[in-house]
């Protein structure tokens, strides 16, 4: 006891707050469930929180939350969520609200760190059916984390002075962190926001403002009282004390809408304030429901550990995921901008209105919201074609990561907060995103909005399941007869949404009956697991088109694998298929996540069309499909690499964004390894000879984007600049040179840059690869000058490009020391762009292994931020934004393929566990990647180089 009562006075003596309380209290919780009990429920909010933002050396708040509970079983303590919180339990009060002479009071607490819970035992017992009155006073520092209530701030370029501000971000767990609350999704209640501030500042919060008056006990401090809200989630509450400027843009007859920023980029907000509203209003007429709130705020905040977050009303981005510069922003970051904002609003229905009962069905928010808002996107600019590029880059990414042994399903249980984290990932968004669009392309248009619109109206201000979602649709499917009597979605989206992976449809054809013998399995990038052990059926809808017809526009299933009701694959035969002659391709449009391998005479007839037929009768969706399951199969050994870089060759002839999107996605990973090896070169000139042809098409580097009609070629020159001039083609290096000897020799750089916006990051790159020292200092002057988020990010992972040792380690040590200007949340970009650099590989990943403690320390709350007591015990729990963190892998995993190497990682793993804690699921897919490199290595390597031999 005397070392407990020592480790708690050296933290009280540190000035730190212990997230119990402030008095004694029992220090274990007798209850260990993850989830809250549920004897009592949450029926109203008065939260009062005062903000001090004058003293940057004392950023704190404290207030008071007045909860109204109603007791639903019989029960003698009170459950909830409170963390770093210094709450004050003399000052607590409990009563019940039937009679002024019913007295309770709080007898003893208790505390389980594990789970955040704080328990506090009642002196009466709490009697079902009464409606109590629970006040608790709290108070903390504002933190530094990312999380809960935190400090953001700002350089004000006038007075050469920063500013600071308040913001919260709580999902998935961290309304605990600003205030004791039940912080689980299904206990919804409104609230009654009021926050105090002093008055040169503006507060914001999910409602509009009711009432401000003076704070009598504070000079010059207000109170800030907000309309009641809507019944609501804990982690959608949201609120800001800032000095922020704001640009309105509410539509005719529709919601108050209004876009806030720094005052020094507020001219930045233009185009959001101009989107947010559209889109709005389309999603009102796709849902059927008007938007459920008096106004909607959407704010820019410095410093933000996500994209963005939905919060109901006060929508929260990073800079650069809202802020557009039509001077400094490229047409990647337009629509970056669009896409998130539409994501963001889609949730107002889908996750606000609408919320999962529990985190299991996180995928419902996240992949409805990222679906819808390619809908959304696609309505408001069909110029883009949002709907075809969002769509394939959303399969490329899975097939990726989905062909992992150690992915995990859509759904799937979450027992801990570090697990609900990971499930933030690109098979919740996705992989959520792509099988909502195969049901969407089954079902046909109107029963899939008649089935959403069900689901929405029955569960307004509530919580569902996945399974109510499943029998809204299955109601619309039978109605509008998309679907047999004989199928429900349950069955069939089960199946996609409860196990990991997807498969690969082997298609072997019977060219002198007419049909084709179709089997399917799990689709494994790890060739040492057996056929046996990949196991899995999908109800797969099969649409397919011949070479006879050519309709693609027909995504309908015109079959279905079925899977029988012990989950075994049923045998499928098409029949009616043309001869010899003709190919047949699957999976029109790529309408449905499946990977199809064709027997050799359809591999053949399809190279036949692509190399020298009429190659643009094939969708262009198609055309990708086609690139991308060719190179995936000879990648696992499933195709013979001849096969796939003749294919691959047609590209000569391709003029369109989205094939050679799919190939440079496939022709990136072999890069990689191949770039450290001797055949590099073998390799280079293979790609030289690819390119040339759409690089001279496209003009090269000249600045022609005046005079481009069409979006999609503005991305395709950008994407073949910088492939060009990596690849040393035609004139790209020096006219990327010239365009930067241009800029630098401007009077005022930082005002004037005459490169063209969408080539900026090919030509900062390429000059400061064959650039000087004076090259990368004038760059990163840009950079500590810039005023645009976007510009900002191009200009960080053109830094890395360098070929100087001494300047990569440099820019590694920039990178992760917070006083040199890059904040935490882009850290990331800097770090990948010296490790994709063939010389800032081995640089970056030493630097990672040999620093791992301190990295992580940069990503989490010190130990003494975060305090629990448990048992007599300290613990110190460890809470890093582990999706950043979790993308210092990557470069570090694909470019990994010596089993040596992959056996180093591998020890490093095990010798630093303490400090990956929270990366447990990006280190196993970290390890099976190198190992997937390794195998290819072993068995590709020489059978590619003597492909290429061929070719060039």
């Amino acid at each position: 006891m005397r070392l407990f009562l020592l480790l708690l006075a050296s933290v009280m003596l540190a000035g730190l707050t212990v997230a119990t309380s402030s008095s004694s209290s029992s220090s274990s919780s007798s209850y260990s469930y993850y989830r809250l009990p549920t004897a009592l429920r949450p029926r109203k909010y008065n939260l009062r929180v005062l903000t001090h933002l004058e003293n940057p050396e004392a950023l704190r708040f404290e207030g008071n939350v007045k909860i109204l509970f109603e007791v639903l079983e019989n029960t003698k303590n009170i459950t909830l969520h409170a963390k770093n919180l210094t709450i004050d339990e003399s000052n607590i009060t409990l009563k019940d609200t039937s009679s002024a002479d019913k007295k309770n009071c709080i007898s003893s607490t208790e505390v389980n760190s594990i789970h955040d819970f704080y328990v506090m035992h009642t002196c009466d017992q709490l009697v079902a059916g009464e409606i109590y009155e629970l006040t608790m006073p709290f108070s903390a520092d504002l933190n530094r984390q990312l999380e809960g209530y935190y400090r953001s701030s700002y350089l004000d370029p006038v007075a050469n002075k920063t500013r600071w501000l308040s913001i919260t971000q709580f999902e998935p767990a961290s309304a605990r962190l600003a205030f004791p609350c039940f912080d689980e999704p299904n206990f919804k209640a409104p609230f009654v926001v009021t926050l105090g501030y002093h008055k040169k500042y503006t507060g914001l919060s999910n409602m509009p403002v009711k009432e401000i008056k003076s704070n009598n006990e504070i000079a010059d401090y207000i109170w800030c009282e907000f309309e009641e809200s809507v019944p609501m989630s804990t982690y959608l509450i949201a609120y800001s004390v800032n000095d922020f400027s704001h640009k309105p843009s509410t539509l005719p007859n529709s919601t108050l809408f209004r876009t806030w920023a720094r005052p020094n980029a507020i001219e930045q907000c233009d185009y959001a304030a101009d989107f947010g509203p559209k889109v709005l209003q389309y999603y009102e007429e796709l849902f059927g429901i008007k938007f459920p709130m008096p106004k909607i705020d959407q704010i820019a905040i410095p410093d933000f550990s996500a994209g963005a977050m939905e919060n109901w009303g006060l929508v929260t981005y990073r800079e650069i995921a809202l802020l557009y510069s039509a001077d400094y922003s490229s047409l990647t970051d337009k629509q970056r901008v669009a896409s998130i904002i539409a994501h963001e609003l889609a949730h107002q229905w889908f996750g606000n209105l609408v919320t999962m009962k529990w985190w299991t069905d996180l995928w419902l928010n996240e992949g409805f919201a990222t679906y819808v808002a390619s809908l959304g996107v696609e309505n408001i600019n069909p110029e883009w074609h949002a709907m075809q590029q969002e769509s394939l880059t959303n399969l490329l990414t899975i097939f990726r990561r989905d062909a992992l042994e150690s992915s995990h399903p859509i759904s799937r249980p979450i027992e801990m907060v570090a697990e609900i984290s990971e499930s933030f990932d690109q098979i919740s968004y996705q992989k959520g995103s792509t099988v909502l669009r195969m049901m969407h392309m089954f079902l046909g248009d109107e029963a899939f909005r008649a089935g959403l619109q069900s689901y929405l109206q029955k569960f307004s201000y509530g919580n569902a399941e996945q399974d109510n979602l499943w029998e809204s649709l299955t109601q619309a499917a039978h109605k509008y007869r998309s679907l047999p009597k004989s199928y429900d979605i349950k069955s069939i989206m089960d199946s996609w949404t409860l196990q990991t992976g997807y498969p690969i449809i082997n298609v072997t054809r019977d060219y002198d009956g007419g049909s084709a013998k179709l089997t399917q399995e799990r689709y494994l990038l790890n060739t040492q697991i057996g056929r046996s052990g990949r196991g899995g059926c999908w109800w797969v809808p099969l649409s397919y088109t011949t070479q006879g017809e050519q309709d693609f526009n027909n995504t309908a299933p015109k079959a279905w694998m079925e899977c029988g009701k012990s989950g075994e694959v049923l045998p499928k035969t098409i029949k009616d298929l043309p001869g010899g002659d003709q190919w047949v391709i699957f999976n029109t449009q790529l309408t449905t996540l499946y990977k199809v391998n064709y027997d050799e005479r359809n591999w053949k007839l399809l190279i036949e069309t692509l190399t020298s037929g009429d190659f643009e009768r094939i969708h262009v969706i198609n055309r990708a499909q086609l690139i991308d399951d060719a190179l995936y199969l000879a990648w696992t050994g499933e195709q013979d690499y001849e096969i796939a870089m003749r294919l691959v060759e047609y590209l000569q002839r391709e003029r369109e964004y989205l094939p050679w999107k799919s190939a440079f996605e496939n022709l990136k990973r072999m890069k990689n390894i191949i770039r450290q090896t001797p055949n590099y070169e073998l390799f280079k000139r293979y790609i030289q000879k690819l390119i040339t042809p759409i690089y001279i098409h496209l003009n090269g580097l000249n600045d022609t984007f005046s005079s481009i009609e069409q979006q999609e070629e503005v991305l395709l020159k950008t994407m073949v600049g910088n492939w060009a001039c990596q690849y040393q083609v035609e004139d790209c290096i020096p006219v990327a040179l010239n365009y930067y000897r241009s800029w630098r020799s401007e009077p005022n750089p930082d005002m004037k840059n005459p490169v063209p916006i969408n080539l900026r990051q090919t030509v900062y790159c390429t000059s400061i690869r064959h650039g000087t020292d004076q090259d990368w200092q004038f760059l990163w002057t840009r950079y500590k000058n810039s005023n645009v988020a976007a510009e900002k990010r191009t200009i960080l992972t053109s830094l890395g490009c360098s070929r100087e040792v001494w300047l990569l380690q440099r820019y590694l040590e920039l990178t992760f020391e917070p006083k040199e200007g890059i904040r935490r949340q882009d850290s990331m970009w800097a770090f990948q762009a010296v490790a994709y650099n063939e010389i800032g590989f081995h640089l970056a990943r030493d630097y990672f292994m040999n620093n791992v403690d301190f990295i992580y320390k940069l990503y989490v709350n010190h130990p003494h931020d975060d305090i629990s007591i448990l048992n007599n015990q300290i613990f110190f729990s460890y809470h890093p934004i582990t999706k950043d963190m979790s993308r210092l892998l990557p470069p570090i995993s694909e470019q990994t393929f010596l089993e040596s190497d992959f056996e180093d990682f591998k020890s490093f793993v095990s010798n630093n566990r303490g400090s990956l804690k929270g990366l447990e699921q990006a280190i196993q897919q970290t390890l099976e990647t190198m190992l997937t490199n390794v195998q290819w290595k072993e068995r590709n390597y020489n059978q590619v180089a003597r492909s290429i031999e061929v070719l060039i």
